[in-house]
Formats: C-alpha cells, structure tokens, sequence
C-alpha cells in the first residue's frame, strides 16, 4: 500500500495501464475530469484535494500525441496550483523521442524542445522506458528513471528454450541493447546496416554476423510503420535464416500500413510491451503483449521508499 500523502492520476492516452499500476499497488487512481471544449481545447480538473501530496501522471505519448502532451501540461499546471509537494510523469513512450537531434539544416530538436517545455511546468522527475536515444536524459536537469523492457523479454523468451538463436539489431543504435539481451539469453549477435533516404523509409543493405541456419529475434525500441523489418526480413532470408522469425519492440506504434506488414511478413511472433494502447483492430493472431505495469509500479514504490532502482536491472 502507499502512503497516504500519494496520488496516481491517469491522463486520457492509456487509462488501461494506469488502472493496471494502481492495482498492483494496491490503490485507487486520483479521480480526475478530462474533456474537449466544442472548440477542441483540453479541460482538465482534480477533483479531489492533493495539497502537500507527491503526485503521480500517467501520460504516455500515443497516437494523438500532441493532444496528449497539451493534456499532460494542463494536469501538471492543475497539480501545482493546487499545492502538491511534487509532480512525477510517467512517459512510458517519451513524445519525440526520434528527433533527438538536427539531421538537416534549420531542424528543429523536437525531444530537448520537450524536456524543456515539461520542465517549464515545474516536474520533479520522470519516469521513462527505452528512449530511443540514451543522450536524451541529459537534456533533463531533473532525475530521468530510464527503464528498459529487456527483463519481460528476457522472462519470456527463456521459457521457450529456442535453439539456434540470433539476436539481431536493425541498425547499430539498437546493437548495444540487443548484445545485452543476446549475452542474458546465451545467443549471437548480428548487425544490420540501415539507411535511410526519406523519412519513414529505410533500406536494409547489409547483415553483419552469421545469420544462416539461425533462429532469429528481431529487435528494437519501437516499431512505426514498419518498413525497417519488412526490408530488413527480407535482408536477412536472403543471408539465409531459419523459417522462425520472432520480432521483439518496446513502443507498438503501428503506424499506417504497419498492420498489413507486419501480416504479410511470416513472423512467427511479434512481441510488444503495452507502454501504448494497441487497439482492437491493430492487433494480430500472432501478438504477444507483455505488461509494463508490475515493472512501473515496482519503480514508483522504490522512489517513494527511496530503494534502489538500478538494481532493478542488474
């Protein structure tokens, strides 16, 4: 149970993993009023006191993710006119996380221009999970909790005992988790090299490491549109894989054509974490969702008990 002096409340991007948190803390979420003006400007309201208490928001970066990030800055701005001791955010998916920095001229970067605007509305800390870029921490003057799914996908693929396997990043960003997660289940790494000559496009040109005869896990921070493993499947049958092709990703966008993809594309499972809502008709026969929220709760307890979260992850 936590203390008395502690809220969670839910903003409106993914209700379901807040109430999930909750139970496994064994509260009730803070009860709070969110809505849309007929001119679709947000309304927010706490409906309930929250002077002096460490106040908690779940708020992930969904499909409608600007509304969600002007939702997240109204509940903020209510807390802290309404006297809570502190504000902690809850971003399982951080919003712009790929525009970590200026690829081209006159670009903006979108994630520090983020960090700053949460920190302009005063939070005290943030709870985050596989930022697409590790750099984006440091554009926080606050403490970032930096999580990572590796441990669900370590408990999961343990238990089927797969022979053969590969762990195998899409581009060299992603190389350092996947050695990590390949290292925790005594597998090999491959690399395969990307470009990108668009946005939302990428081209596969290379695999670096023996794939041929090998079991493969696919994997990554986040799946979009999907076009980087379509390329990138098709790269790594022609170096010769088995037919069992298993695609792990934290973030589960599925963006526009992501679905039909990820259909024609033979996996064998796709394997997501629930830090966005997946809806009904984004969901596949062969989908395994894993929940984040025994692992978000557990962080949450830890900070109000002032634990330990690194070792979490050792």
């Amino acid at each position: 149970m936590l203390r008395d002096n502690i809220k969670l409340f839910s903003g409106s991007s993914h209700p379901i993993l807040a109430k999930k948190i909750a139970s496994e803390l064994g509260v009730a979420l803070g009860s709070i009023t969110h809505s849309k003006f007929q001119c679709n400007e947000t309304y927010v309201k706490i409906d309930e006191t929250i002077r002096g208490m460490d106040t908690y928001i779940l708020q992930t970066a969904g499909s409608s993710v600007n509304d969600d990030l002007i939702e997240l800055f109204l509940i903020m701005d209510t807390l802290k006119r309404a006297s809570a001791a502190s504000v902690t955010i809850i971003m399982p998916h951080f919003a712009y996380a790929r525009q970590d920095k200026k690829s081209a001229p006159r670009e903006p970067i979108s994630a520090r221009l983020i960090a700053d605007l949460l920190q302009a509305v005063k939070m005290d800390r943030l709870i985050t999970m596989d930022l697409h870029a590790d750099q984006i921490q440091g554009y926080f003057d606050v403490p970032v909790d930096h999580l990572t799914a590796m441990p669900l996908f370590v408990e999961y693929f343990r238990k089927k005992q797969l022979k053969d396997l590969v762990v195998v990043a899409p581009d060299t960003g992603r190389a350092k988790f996947a050695k990590k997660l390949g290292d925790k289940l005594g597998a090999d790494l491959a690399i395969m090299h990307k470009t990108r000559p668009d946005h939302n496009v990428a081209e596969i040109v290379h695999v670096v490491g023996d794939v041929k005869n090998k079991t493969i896990l696919l994997v990554d921070d986040m799946v979009d549109t999907a076009g980087s493993i379509t390329s990138g499947l098709a790269t790594l049958r022609q170096f010769g894989c088995n037919n069992d092709i298993y695609l792990a990703t934290t973030h589960a966008l599925f963006s526009g054509p992501a679905i039909e993809r990820l259909k024609a594309a033979d996996l064998k499972e796709v394997i997501v974490t629930d830090t966005v809502p997946i809806p009904a008709h984004k969901q596949m026969d062969n989908l395994q969702v894993l929940s984040t929220a025994p692992l978000l709760a557990e962080v949450i307890r830890r900070n109000i008990d002032h634990e330990s979260i690194s070792t979490l992850f050792n």
